[in-house]
């Protein structure tokens, strides 16, 4: 039976899109993020075969698997079709920590993507976690909120 979440389909396209030269199209049915347009490194796949999960299948670096796997099986597997190739799988269904899923992606993107691009991602991270500082003009210096 289909799971599907509006929500989290929505959460990891934004995730994926905001990451350098990448574009979602269907592959196998499913949502699928590439980079360049070549190389998959994201799919959303939502009750696939009737497996009954909402799950990501995401690329991954060497160990990565068997680590998040023997760490929380209740929230990762080793996904069907692509897990010989070391990808991760990522339950939706349960309670997801979306801090630790755009980590994961992250990881993805990076297991995949050129190392021309890397500059651009680590950019787009660093921008991310800076802390936006508002200023106020008073008496014609810039002071931070108190």
């Amino acid at each position: 039976m289909p799971r599907s979440a509006p929500g989290a389909l929505a959460r990891v396209r934004k995730i994926c899109l905001a990451l350098p030269e990448t574009t979602e199209r269907p592959s196998h049915g499913a949502p699928t993020f590439f980079v360049r347009e070549k190389k998959s490194f994201v799919s959303y796949m939502d009750d696939h075969h009737g497996d009954g999960r909402l799950a990501l299948w995401c690329a991954a670096p060497p160990g990565m698997q068997r680590g998040l796997v023997n760490a929380s099986p209740e929230h990762f597997f080793v996904p069907p079709y692509v897990g010989f190739r070391g990808w991760i799988g990522v339950r939706l269904d349960r309670d997801p920590d979306w801090d630790e899923i755009e980590r994961v992606i992250r990881d993805a993107y990076v297991a995949i993507a050129p190392k021309a691009l890397m500059p651009l991602a680590h950019q787009s991270w660093t921008r991310k976690r800076q802390p936006k500082i508002e200023t106020r003009r008073s008496g014609g210096t810039a002071t931070q909120p108190t």
